[in-house]
């Protein structure tokens, strides 16, 4: 049998499927790399200057979040080999500053990504856009690159680990992030110096980053208060200039200077000394003791609210809300609970979300639930639930669990327990005053429960030391009005109640009449309403209009002599 040859086949050409077509043109664009972005403000920033549109440069560094967390070596070494097409010693300056850290920082990885993405979207050195040739750039775009740099330094040695006793790699790295905020202060420092040598009005929206990021680095390499000095002559400077948010920005640092090292009494006097910017009121007039809804004026005539201090300012929310959380804090300390929280309530209202601040939120909560507690008010169970708060506010939560049930010996057991977290937060002062509020809570709930109880059976109930401290607890308690009843001294015991009060003390009393007298008003009212029915003068018009009718009509009658003598005018007959 003889085999036959294959036949050839005509393969027909495959048109390219329409949904390829689509899918490719559809295709979402890579984001640009850090390099592009950078230069690309750096772009905007010379469009502020030149246009005197500020706008331009806040949105530069509203970015700047989001670009931190795309900065490495690499990337700022080629945005400034890029930025400074010559050479030059503002350039040999942030180069060095970047050649000299180098060592200290773990290996880049950042740098490989930012290559990848620009391999991927096709981008190569030839084609990035250039800037615009000039011979130096602007000294905004000098100050934008430093302040890069430093929140680069903050970045990396917060991200180093910590010591731990017994590990050679944990004691290097942080000698290395000890290294790093060293020169994050030093470059900080150079960066103030070197914008106030400018004198520029269009570096005021830069100014309060860079006092922002100068803080910072003190306050993590060295002592805020070291900072102070420069800081008092900054924010004279500014006020002079009406720069808000760099005021601002500089109030809040130095009242977290003097917070930090606990110096109540100067940030209560440096307060009544100064005045937020914009908010037409001043800070010792807001806070002098009045609720936000009074319109008294303070000794210099101006008007004390906390409304027009919140209504009037013109600085970000965020900074505005750091301001009240400060103010808060100081007013606890002072004992001016009322105000404290109204400012609290006020900061966590101004405050970004959550999500995007949790440990604003947390220190927040953690002086006003303690603020509320010494108010005499027990805060609300859903504030502990939130996720973001739970595992922060749980010392707290056993702090007003104590509180609420009474319990001394649950205080103190929560008091030792958390007493180092307690000590972190500088909330310990406040905490320590709670003990009184925790008596008063157990001595109002032996009233309620006993009729006579000796001094002896309430020293063991509440733990106190002594008989006689019991004495001058109930004492007092009796004399501010907190239970009802008398001390028999010649027994030794409390008689709790008062025949002339009721049976079951004044407050029930006092309520029960109030709501008494509330009623007998409503009936009083209703009674008025029930007198004088809806539209009744309007029947009374009526008639009245009527009568001068027929009197009008009755004398038009008489003056025509229509009517004889002898007819009654009303229509009726002599008898």
């Amino acid at each position: 049998m003889s085999k036959s040859a294959p036949k050839d086949v005509e393969m027909k050409e495959v048109e390219p499927n329409s949904d390829d077509k689509t899918n490719s043109s559809n295709a979402k664009p890579l984001p640009p790399s850090a390099v592009e972005e950078i230069k690309s403000n750096i772009t905007l920033i010379e469009r502020a200057v030149s246009t005197l549109e500020p706008r331009f440069t806040h949105r530069v560094l509203r970015s700047l979040t989001h670009l931190r967390r795309r900065l490495d070596n690499n990337v700022l070494r080629e945005t400034i080999a890029e930025v400074y097409t010559k050479d030059s010693p503002a350039k040999r300056t942030l180069l060095s500053w970047i050649s000299t850290t180098s060592s200290l920082l773990p290996t880049d990885t950042a740098s490989m990504d930012v290559d990848l993405a620009g391999s991927r979207s096709g981008l190569t050195p030839t084609s990035i856009p250039k800037l615009q040739a000039q011979a130096e750039p602007l000294p905004e775009s000098e100050i934008y690159l430093r302040l890069l740099i430093i929140y680069h330094l903050l970045d990396n040695a917060s991200g180093l680990p910590r010591y731990r006793a017994g590990d050679p790699k944990s004691r290097k790295a942080a000698d290395n992030a000890r290294e790093l905020y060293v020169k994050s202060v030093s470059l900080a420092h150079e960066t103030v110096e070197r914008m106030q040598s400018f004198n520029r009005r269009s570096l005021d929206p830069m100014a309060a980053k860079v006092w922002s990021a100068t803080g910072r680095a003190y306050e993590l390499g060295g002592d805020l208060s070291e900072l102070r000095p420069l800081l008092l002559n900054a924010q004279r400077t500014a006020s002079l200039r009406h720069d808000t948010e760099t005021l601002a920005t500089l109030v809040n640092l130095l009242l977290r200077s003097y917070l930090l090292t606990s110096s109540y009494t100067a940030a209560s006097t440096f307060l009544s000394k100064i005045t937020y910017p914009d908010s037409s009121v001043s800070s010792a007039t807001a806070t002098s003791g009045t609720t936000p809804s009074t319109n008294t004026t303070s000794s210099n005539g101006a008007p004390s609210s906390l409304n027009q201090l919140l209504s009037g300012s013109t600085s970000s929310p965020a900074q505005l809300a750091r301001y009240l959380y400060y103010v808060g804090r100081i007013r606890a300390i002072e004992l001016s609970y009322t105000l404290a929280h109204n400012h609290l309530l006020q900061a966590v209202r101004r405050a970004p979300k959550a999500e995007q601040a949790p440990g604003f939120w947390q220190e927040v909560h953690k002086w006003l639930v303690v603020v509320e507690l010494l108010m005499g008010d027990i805060p609300e169970r859903s504030t502990f639930r939130q996720p973001v708060l739970r595992k922060a506010l749980e010392g707290y939560f056993e702090i007003v669990k104590a509180v609420r049930t009474g319990s001394l010996s649950q205080f103190q057991a929560t008091l030792s327990t958390y007493s180092a977290t307690f000590a972190a937060d500088k909330t310990c002062t406040l905490i320590l005053r709670l003990r009184q509020n925790v008596i008063k809570t157990g001595i109002r709930r032996l009233s309620l429960s006993y009729s006579r109880i000796s001094l002896r059976d309430i020293c063991v109930k509440l733990h106190l030391d002594s008989e006689e401290d019991a004495e001058y607890i109930v004492g007092k308690a009796i004399r501010d009005g907190v239970i009802e009843g008398r001390i028999v001294h010649e027994r030794g015991w409390m008689e709790c109640g008062s025949g002339n009060k009721g049976a079951y003390g004044a407050e029930v009393s006092e309520a029960f009449n109030r709501r008494i007298g509330f009623c007998l008003g409503l009936h009083n009212e209703s009674v008025k309403a029930m007198r004088y029915p809806l539209n009744a003068h309007r029947k009374e018009l009526a008639a009245a209009e009527g009568a001068r009718e027929r009197e009008k009509e009755l004398a038009k009658e008489i003056q025509d002599g229509d009517l004889d003598e002898d007819e009654d005018p009303l229509g009726g007959s002599e008898f």
